[in-house]
């Protein structure tokens, strides 16, 4: 199953261009639901929801500026998700059910609702380490074969990048 590497880029694209108005927006408070009892997680993707309303105790997100935690009562933010794995952690002291997504955009609200938005995901236990590398050396071999500049290399860079990204999480090289 490869990645639809031009969807993800004209969703990138999007998604970049969206954060400075988020961020221009101000700084962000403290959430008024700080003492609220447990948090809800709605995780959807284009062609299905993964969770709706799914009450869990915390998520662990990769964020374009770094990979960071939400529990009940998190400040809200809003944020670009970099290729990489979405932790879900059910029931405190339980082990995370584990999601590589693509990319896409992750809400906080203040009260502690984190909605998940990507383009694609898939848990980890799922990914073929060989249609990785093969993901990775096809992509490889297209971003060296384009033109500067063109979109099929962009495109290409960005099946390495997700490629690559996805490799790391399951402790398979490429």
């Amino acid at each position: 199953p490869g990645f639809a590497a031009a969807r993800v880029a004209t969703t990138m694209f999007a998604v970049r261009r969206a954060i400075p108005a988020v961020r221009a927006a101000g700084a962000r408070s403290f959430s008024d639901a700080a003492a609220a009892a447990g948090m809800t997680l709605n995780f959807s993707l284009p062609h299905r929801s993964v969770y709706f309303e799914k009450s869990v105790d915390r998520v662990v997100i990769p964020g374009m500026e770094g990979v960071y935690g939400i529990t009940a009562g998190h400040t809200p933010i809003v944020s670009e998700m970099k290729p990489g794995v979405v932790d879900i952690v059910h029931a405190a002291g339980e082990e995370p059910e584990k999601y590589f997504v693509s990319g896409g955009i992750a809400i906080t609200h203040d009260n502690s609702l984190t909605e998940i938005s990507a383009i694609e995901a898939v848990q980890l236990d799922e990914i073929d380490g060989d249609a990785v590398k093969d993901s990775f050396a096809k992509a490889k071999t297209a971003f060296d074969g384009a033109e500067a500049g063109s979109m099929e290399k962009a495109e290409a860079q960005i099946q390495m990048e997700v490629s690559k990204e996805m490799a790391a999480a399951i402790g398979v090289a490429v």
